[in-house]
């Protein structure tokens, strides 16, 4: 039987959570990822001394002002004595808990779009704007739309991320990424968001279906995905299993 959290340390943490990002630094252990909008992505594989590289964030942070927004991604699995303490001493707040979910690809394909839905991938820059504003107002917090946009819009040479949606009516209802991960056969499904009153309606799990079809089409065999307590049922249904949890601890520059 396949280690599946071996599987996620060894291939989906460090560089491969970062790919794709255009200003990478590492500092020891920490890989941190500048994504635009004043906003950095702090992750790690193993830390010697949490206290001290927690230190070396808040040094990063006072340096440079225009930072505005960090966030700083732990793992419940993790041996990190002290971390937590240290990232609250720093400034840091924790958000809700999300499941780490790994699964072999072909088991997310079974599902169709209900009828009246048309679930598709958005390439233009308006629908891409649509798309995002639909999470921003799921989500809350920080506006998606301001830091992703030009990143979902600017060239790519392998065409890594694609960005779905479902639509009802024209109007989009739910959407999505998937990110495959170049020179692996893993893919990350990120950012799935559904309007509350189109849940439950099968909508989300047959835009999941789209996304895993065409990331397979490109060689891609097992997927992952960090997600909520409202996804993680859908994608367990699908075949995919929680090996562990991540807990995003946030900074927010004061005005």
């Amino acid at each position: 039987m396949t280690d599946l959290l071996a599987v996620y340390d060894a291939h989906l943490r460090t560089a491969a959570e970062v790919h794709g990002v255009p200003d990478v630094q590492r500092r020891g252990p920490l890989w941190i990822g500048r994504v635009g909008g004043g906003r950095v992505f702090v992750t790690y594989r193993e830390l010697d001394d949490p206290a001290a590289h927690v230190s070396e964030i808040v040094s990063l942070l006072a340096e440079d002002e225009t930072i505005r927004h960090a966030e700083w991604k732990t793992r419940t699995h993790d041996e990190a004595p002290g971390l937590t303490e240290a990232l609250t001493a720093a400034g840091f707040t924790p958000e809700p808990p999300e499941s780490v979910m790994l699964g072999e690809a072909s088991t997310l394909i079974d599902a169709s779009a209900p009828d009246g839905v048309t679930v598709r991938r958005l390439t233009g820059s308006d629908d891409i704007r649509a798309a995002l504003e639909m999470q921003d107002a799921v989500f809350g917090g920080a506006p998606m739309v301001d830091t992703m946009l030009p990143t979902l819009l600017a060239p790519q040479a392998d065409g890594a991320v694609e960005v779905w949606g479902a639509e009802v009516n024209g109007r989009i209802v739910s959407a999505g990424r998937i990110d495959p991960i170049p020179g692996t056969p893993f893919a990350g499904i990120w950012g799935g968001a559904t309007l509350p009153e189109f849940r439950r309606r099968g909508i989300y799990r047959a835009l999941t279906a789209a996304r895993v079809r065409s990331a397979m089409a490109r060689g891609v065999q097992w997927i992952h995905a960090d997600c909520t307590d409202y996804s993680r049922p859908i994608l367990e249904r699908a075949g995919l299993v929680k090996i562990t949890e991540t807990v995003p601890w946030v900074w927010q520059r004061e005005e």
